[in-house]
């Protein structure tokens, strides 16, 4: 998208006096209190810890987050208060301009969508303002902006004997905007609610929507949108897709299960998913999801392995699964076979950006629990960037000598919902 130089004006100086800050090397950072017009308000409990991944040049924040969906929200919005207070009204401010729309504009996309959405997300927007001190409105409006917006990405799953050890691993190149800034202020989240999975989703300041993420049941999500901004308006009259990704996270167990519940949300416009699971069923599937103009009613299309009436056919594989947009990923990804790991993914993603807008890439592997990842900055796009690492495994954030990330007692994960005939 070729953003206003309103963007670029507004969001690129707050990026400029950011960046410009010195750094921490304490493997424990927490940001300064921001200038706000709201205070903060005090803790409700549950709890948040805040560290950096380094590599190289490359600093990405982790906050690990627990509680229920409005603590969880609180300490984010507390750990995350600088960040977003420089990067969130300069966005939103900067997406009305080149939209060309106003606060009611948004404010009726809001409504429209929250109708439609899960309350434990909206719990969490509550929290993540009160922690913040950041006006809940001027949140809400930055959650339904990805409704109105077209972007375009690319993902990559492989697993069993198409990996050097049969884990599952799995892509997702987000292709956005970058004089958007988003990606100079990144966070990795890791939520351990009090009810539900474990999951993990790299982000911004100030979203808790998720665009791409793995919850530690195994399952792991990515998405590729398809809608044109020709297209433009979409429905906004039900979920987006960064907000019933957060649903599967927190209560799908198997792949199976999350199709099922996929199965049950309206599609807004044009996309592609890639639902992987590393631990129970050990496979991925690719699903097309199109609706809006031009479509009397949505046509949905899941695809396995080697399928023969996927949309790539002839060209797929056994083991894996791809969409990536006709950029020539099919070459690298049959000669890797049987030596795919974590690094050779990263190279695939690498491989498949679309250059001048490739804001972050990440590669899960959700079998063995980990997470390489990388954001533009510098002047570099994700794939000319350093990705650091996350071993989910072993990530223990507030010192008790316990995995943050591991699965919770039964009795704290829902049950799955019905299967869908």
């Amino acid at each position: 998208m070729n953003l206003a130089p309103l963007v670029a004006g507004i969001v690129l100086a707050t990026v400029a006096g950011w960046c410009a800050e010195p750094e921490k090397d304490a493997a424990l950072r927490r940001p300064p209190p921001a200038a706000s017009s709201v205070a903060p308000m005090s803790s409700p409990g549950g709890a948040g810890h805040r560290l950096t991944l380094t590599n190289g040049g490359a600093r990405v924040p982790v906050a690990v987050v627990r509680g229920n969906p409005r603590q969880m929200g609180w300490h984010l919005g507390r750990l995350m208060r600088d960040e977003m207070a420089r990067l969130v009204p300069a966005a939103v401010a900067g997406f009305k301009a080149e939209l060309k729309i106003d606060d009611s504009v948004l404010d009726h996309a809001w409504a429209a969508t929250a109708a439609h959405t899960d309350p434990r997300l909206l719990q969490q927007l509550v929290g993540l303002a009160e922690g913040s001190g950041m006006d809940v409105r001027l949140l809400q409006h930055v959650h339904c902006l990805p409704l109105l917006m077209p972007y375009s990405c690319s993902s990559i799953a492989a697993w069993g004997k198409a990996t050097a050890d049969g884990h599952l691993y799995q892509t997702r190149n987000l292709d956005w905007s970058l004089r958007a800034g988003a990606h100079e202020f990144p966070v990795v989240v890791v939520y351990v609610p009090s009810s539900g999975h474990p999951h993990v989703t790299p982000s911004f300041a100030g979203f808790v929507g998720a665009h791409c993420g793995m919850n530690a049941a195994g399952i792991v999500l990515s998405e590729i949108g398809d809608a044109s901004a020709k297209e433009m308006p979409y429905d906004v009259h039900a979920p987006h897709f960064t907000a019933w990704f957060r649903t599967l996270l927190f209560d799908a167990r198997t792949g199976t299960e999350a199709l099922s519940m996929f199965h049950k949300v309206p599609p807004t416009k044009r996309y592609h998913f890639v639902f992987g699971d590393g631990l129970a069923d050990r496979r991925a599937v690719k699903v097309r999801a199109h609706a809006g103009k031009g479509l009397p009613a949505p046509e949905i299309d899941v695809w396995q392995d080697d399928d023969p009436r996927d949309e790539l056919a002839p060209k797929v594989l056994s083991c894996a699964v791809y969409h990536d947009e006709g950029r020539g990923v099919f070459p690298a990804l049959s000669g890797a076979v049987g030596k795919l790991d974590g690094e050779r993914m990263i190279a695939l993603a690498n491989s498949i950006p679309i250059k001048g807008g490739n804001v972050m890439n990440a590669v899960f592997d959700a079998t063995g629990m980990r997470l390489w990842v990388s954001y533009a900055g510098g002047g570099l796009e994700a794939y000319e960037r350093p990705y650091v690492h996350l071993d989910l495994a072993r990530l223990d954030a507030d010192a008790d000598g316990r995995p943050d990330f591991q699965q919770q007692p039964a009795s704290t994960v829902p049950p799955a919902p019905a299967r869908r005939p």
